[in-house]
């Protein structure tokens, strides 16, 4: 978790400063985007929570967005992974909201993706999302790129202004 201790620890320091907020909705990165965040000391000054949505049934359930909110909207995309984004915000009222979804391995998804393929959002004050795509199966290894993409949009997002 090193490499994204020292990230966060960044990312925290820099949400301290400016008094902003953040919550997470992850799926396949498994909870490491979160704990990178709370592994940061003072993280209850900017991290309000968040969730493994790994499920329609979860993301119904504890993100609030029901079926027709995503109508024609699959998972494992970007557009996907923003819908998540806004209602982790929104939930939590946060300035930020993260999300990310896809396919760790070692097989790709029931929607084609291949393994190692994700998509990561932000919703702020500015909105982006982006796909990465490891190009293997090993899952632990995709779970950590994946959080390591997570946490790298969140800086870029945040350094803008």
């Amino acid at each position: 978790m090193n490499d994204l201790a020292v990230l966060a620890s960044s990312l925290g320091s820099l949400l301290k400063e400016r008094k902003e907020t953040i919550a997470v909705a992850e799926s396949s990165a498994g909870g490491l985007i979160s704990a990178a965040l709370l592994a940061v000391p003072g993280a209850s000054a900017y991290f309000q929570g968040g969730g493994v949505i790994y499920t329609a049934a979860a993301r119904r359930a504890l993100l609030g967005v029901p079926d027709a909110a995503v109508e024609g909207i699959r998972s494992s995309t970007e557009a996907y992974a923003l819908v998540k984004a806004r209602a982790v915000r929104a939930l939590l009222g946060t300035t930020w909201g993260l999300a990310e979804t896809g396919a760790t391995g070692p097989t790709g998804n029931r929607y084609g993706d291949a393994p190692g393929h994700a998509c990561i959002a932000i919703a702020g004050r500015m909105e982006r999302a982006i796909t990465l795509e490891t190009r293997h199966g090993d899952r632990e290894r995709n779970m950590w790129s994946f959080a390591q993409a997570a946490l790298e949009l969140l800086e870029t997002s945040l350094r803008q202004r």
